[in-house]
């Protein structure tokens, strides 16, 4: 008798088989990391602006002398100081299509946050007494600018941050 040298159908078929649960495997656990390292990539860009955002909100307040606006015990959209320098006064802090901005004195309105975040609900609450000193409460929430409607990219945090004039 001669024996045959290839593989049988079963064998064949064990082995494709074999070979599709490894490749599914693979390209599984592949899908899962890119949508991970996106979904991470979303959160540290909302998280990063959002931070920056405060941060230099918070600064110029330590840094101004006066809160013009909103008045004492109100809130407002808009934040308005005087600084120490000059030709930086007013410095107004406001929200317009979905941007942060800053306006120095006479100088252009300029966007502190991208185009790959939306900003809503911006607030700036004046907490002073008349004995004590400016104090101004800043909440806003960044909204990851989601244009495809993948579930990765769906990702929101509201900042919360306050600040006194330390003049």
């Amino acid at each position: 008798m001669k024996k045959g040298n290839g593989f049988t159908l079963i064998e064949l078929l064990l082995y494709i088989a074999v070979a599709s649960i490894i490749v599914f495997t693979t390209a599984s656990m592949l899908r899962f990391t890119l949508e991970s390292r996106v979904k991470n990539q979303t959160i540290a860009e909302v998280e990063q602006e959002g931070a920056q955002v405060m941060a230099l909100i918070t600064q110029t307040v330590r840094n101004g002398t006066l809160i013009n606006s909103p008045t004492i015990g109100n809130s407002a959209a808009s934040l308005s100081l005087v600084v120490t320098d000059g030709a930086s006064s007013p410095t107004v802090f406001d929200l317009s299509s979905g941007a942060v901005r800053i306006k120095e004195g006479a100088g252009a309105t300029i966007n502190l946050t991208s185009s790959r975040i939306t900003v809503s609900n911006l607030n700036f609450q004046n907490l002073s007494m008349t004995d004590t000193p400016n104090i101004i409460r800043v909440s806003f929430t960044v909204t990851y600018t989601n244009s495809s409607g993948r579930n990765e990219y769906d990702f929101a945090k509201t900042f919360y941050g306050s600040a006194d004039l330390r003049i």
